[in-house]
């Protein structure tokens, strides 16, 4: 007898799970949006919060606190949570790796590194130059990690690329703990980018950001079908014509972009890129067109509703995002660790 759960759904299933997803998704993430912007140690109604961005009167302290505080913090909220969530995909597709993240290929270590570099070194203060420093650092591990990956004769494998991040990643991790060991004051300004909060991110920060997060989605969307043909395996993939060195090319490259931008705005945050992709696949199945979608709905809905949750948890103080997601997504790593045991991978 055959179970109810492993007959396949109807092919009309798929499609009104997908719309309705969609619906659900765009409705969380404008309630996220709101929530940002109303919800704070200074609660502030969503007239107001309307009159502020319509007609703003900067002699009023509540149009201020939404102009310069939590306008600047939801749309740090929104790129990065959008390019984790999109990175996350895109990593987790080209490695095969369902516990892909940014920190996988080292990146999060990269963008760690030099911004320490930039703050023991080079005496940087500013979000504008953490964001630099953390742009070319994780630019720089990634590249590192795909031309170690590239090495032999299979060029770079999943299985290759894992290994590389993993020991690029021990090795920049030793890095920094011997110039935050040697500098204190280096290390009181690295620790609070290192939480992963939205906080003290202002718009200078986040829009030079924009335009390499808008190529990394775009690079994205165009590398969803590649993904699709990767998910059979490289000699299946290979026999339908596609070009494996081009379609990992052009993953590596969006990562990057990714990655780099949303760790050198808003820090090395976890979780986003690990869970995201695995909810939409969820409502989607493995098709990675829908899958990248989702991604960029629901990565940057999770950032802000996490910025938004550690206000209410502290008050009157606040819990950085990054904890805050940290916290949420270990029960989901869990999760998912035991789903890949049990499916003997």
């Amino acid at each position: 007898m055959t179970l109810a759960l492993d007959r396949p759904a109807p092919a009309r299933t798929r499609p009104r799970r997908v719309v309705i997803g969609f619906v659900v998704a765009f409705v969380l993430l404008g309630f996220s949006i709101a929530a940002s912007l109303v919800v704070g140690s200074r609660e502030i109604g969503l007239g107001t919060v309307f009159d502020a961005l319509i007609s703003p009167d900067r002699t009023l302290t509540d149009h201020t606190v939404i102009l310069d505080l939590r306008v600047p913090r939801t749309v740090v909220g929104l790129l990065a949570g959008l390019a984790l969530g999109l990175a996350g995909a895109l990593m987790q597709g080209v490695t095969r790796n369902p516990l892909a993240d940014p920190g996988l290929l080292g990146v999060n270590a990269g963008a760690s590194l030099f911004v320490v570099a930039g703050i023991g070194w080079f005496g940087v203060t500013s979000s504008l130059g953490y964001v630099w420093f953390g742009f070319i650092g994780a630019a720089v591990a990634a590249t590192i990690v795909y031309l170690i990956g590239s090495l032999g004769r299979e060029g770079a494998t999943p299985v290759k690329l894992a290994l590389a991040g993993t020991a690029l990643t021990a090795a920049f991790t030793s890095l920094i703990t011997i110039v935050l060991l040697a500098d204190t004051e280096a290390f009181d300004r690295y620790r609070f980018w290192a939480a992963g909060s939205l906080v003290a991110r202002g718009l200078d920060a986040a829009l030079p950001l924009a335009p390499f997060i808008l190529v990394g989605a775009i690079l994205a969307i165009v590398a969803a079908r590649m993904l699709n043909a990767l998910a059979l395996g490289d000699d299946l993939a290979r026999g339908l014509g596609q070009n494996l060195v081009a379609a990992r090319i052009v993953c590596a490259v969006a990562i990057v972009l990714l990655c780099g931008s949303a760790t050198a705005m808003a820090g090395p945050i976890v979780f986003v890129g690990l869970a995201v992709p695995h909810v939409a696949r969820w409502i989607t199945g493995p098709d990675y067109r829908l899958i990248i979608a989702f991604s960029a709905l629901f990565g940057p809905t999770l950032l802000v509703a996490a910025d938004v949750l550690g206000r209410v948890i502290a008050q009157p103080g606040e819990i950085e995002a990054g904890l805050v997601v940290a916290f949420l997504g270990a029960p989901v790593l869990i999760a998912l660790v035991r789903r890949v045991k049990l499916a003997g991978l």
